[in-house]
């Protein structure tokens, strides 16, 4: 038995969890572009070699007392990754099977090496009909990477159902053979279920977010020591970020209610006013001076009690809270709003300095093009403006239906916030936030437990919590910081006794983001 070979002093596995970032995200465009500069800067066969060292050693660690490890390799240099791998992990004194899952294809000329270094060293590839019967330790899935953009069919697709139907941990190399690296989404109906994923040289946005997330599993990182000898230098060209934990500053001794911010939050039509008064709840939580809510039921009975559970709240009349807050206070819009906040909203898309819109305020705008006009001429005027919808909504503001969203989260991020000239928050699994001309950020963070009624209230109102303390911030960063606590708070939530977080009620995540944070 031999020893695997050592990496270098940068060559390293980093699992890529929600507070490890920030990271840079390159899309399938200028991911081939770092692999042709790494190519270039390396020798002949070396970046190959270094991949397959990188998953010969994350199997190693992930199954040390490993029985057998399955290797399923594909027609190119993924395939060729697997069979290195194969080969160091079978010189170690692992029981390797590679399968072939395309015998007699044409190789790129790496990926032919690779096999015959194999079998050189004693590996003889099988048929996928001849795979052996027994349940493998570890898959390994070196089907297909980078360069999939068609659903899978034939061998390919018979190959990942096999992988699926192993019952066994499958660790993917670069991504889940099936999976779109841009989008997250599956490219047709086969595509590999992972355990585990190590993503070469860059991240792909894909693995974070849509179905991506679900599918890609545990994600690490390997950069194959190819851009340079400082750990802290980036490769450029990234199309997208990973958002991370910021430091939060804690506030000068001297601070008080009126140094920390004015906010104002309208909304709660007949029947929903416990959307207001979440949103009210979670911007007096991010520590926001003075909260002010305006009901818009129609039961003044209610609307004149602003929340019993929270005194701290201060209730105000939509027309005295026009002319006392709007043109200084940062407003919360929609919240459990209905139809009653339509007439309101041409003065506070006139009005309002800083204007986070929700839910009704946005199926509103959708309604109405003089209001996408309105909301659109903000930024000329200097207003700052963050939207937070969720893939419907988003969906009725671009005129397309939600499956078209869902199926490129970030370019219908963009999209919107070009034709909002706002900063977008795009809801879901993944959630993106994309500003007019930047690249767009995705957030790692959140779990199934913030699907529950009202978890979208506490989240613009925490924005609006986090903006009326730091009215000069930008706008963005206000809105990163607010999503990645957000899902930050359902990660520490206690799963239940089969690993899965309960649902997380609104009320509650209110308290849980104060205490996570």
């Amino acid at each position: 038995m031999h020893r695997m070979p050592s990496p270098s002093r940068r060559q390293r596995l980093l699992r890529i969890g929600p507070d490890s970032g920030p990271w840079p995200l390159h899309d399938t465009a200028s991911s081939k572009a770092l692999e042709a500069r790494a190519l270039d800067a390396t020798a002949q066969h070396a970046l190959m070699e270094r991949a397959g060292l990188a998953v010969a050693r994350l199997a190693r660690a992930l199954a040390p007392a490993a029985q057998r490890v399955e290797v399923w390799c594909g027609p190119g240099n993924n395939g060729g990754d697997g069979c290195v791998a194969a080969r160091l992990l079978h010189i170690a004194g692992t029981v390797v099977t590679v399968i072939d899952a395309t015998p007699g294809a044409a190789r790129p000329a790496d990926a032919r090496r690779a096999f015959e270094r194999a079998r050189e060293a004693g590996i003889k590839p099988v048929a996928p009909a001849d795979a052996p019967a027994d349940v493998p330790t570890l898959v390994i899935d070196a089907l297909l990477g980078l360069g999939t953009t068609r659903a899978l069919q034939g061998p390919l697709a018979d190959a990942a159902v096999a992988i699926n139907a192993r019952r066994a941990p499958v660790l993917a190399v670069d991504l889940p053979t099936g999976l779109a690296a841009d989008t997250g989404q599956p490219l047709g109906g086969a595509v590999v279920r992972a355990t585990h994923t190590l993503s070469l040289l860059s991240l792909k946005p894909g693995l974070f977010t849509a179905q991506g997330r679900d599918l890609a599993g545990c994600i690490w990182f390997d950069d194959l020591e190819a851009f340079a000898d400082d750990d802290t230098a980036v490769p450029a060209g990234a199309t997208a970020r990973l958002l991370g934990p910021r430091r939060r500053h804690a506030p000068p001794h001297a601070a008080h209610k009126g140094s920390r911010g004015d906010l104002w939050v309208l909304g709660g039509s007949d029947g929903m006013v416990g959307a207001a008064r979440l949103a009210a709840r979670a911007g007096l939580a991010a520590g926001a001076g003075r909260v002010y809510l305006t009901l818009l039921c129609g039961d003044a009975s209610t609307a004149l009690v602003s929340d019993p559970a929270r005194p701290e709240l201060m209730h105000r009349s939509f027309d005295t809270a026009r002319a006392e807050l709007l043109g200084t206070a940062t407003l919360v819009a929609g919240c459990g709003g209905g139809q009653a906040i339509d007439s309101r909203l041409p003065a506070l898309l006139a009005e309002a300095k800083r204007l986070v819109l929700d839910a009704d305020a946005l199926n509103a705008v959708s309604r109405e093009p003089a209001l996408l006009r309105l909301l659109k001429g903000r930024a000329g005027r200097g207003q700052g403006t963050v939207i937070t919808p969720h893939p419907l909504e988003a969906a009725r503001l671009l005129g397309v239906g939600s499956m078209e969203v869902q199926h490129d989260r970030l370019a219908a991020a963009r999209a919107l916030a070009e034709a909002t000239l706002s900063v977008v928050v795009l809801k879901g699994s993944g959630t993106v936030i994309a500003s007019p001309g930047a690249p767009p950020s995705i957030n790692p963070s959140g779990n199934a437990a913030l699907a529950t009624a009202g978890t979208g209230d506490v989240l613009a109102g925490w924005i609006g919590g986090l903006w009326a303390q730091a009215p000069e911030g930008l706008a963005d960063e206000v809105a990163c910081d607010a999503v990645w606590l957000h899902g930050h708070a359902a990660d520490l939530a206690r799963p239940d006794s089969a690993g899965r977080s309960a649902p997380l009620l609104a009320g509650d995540l209110v308290a849980a983001m104060a205490q996570a944070g």
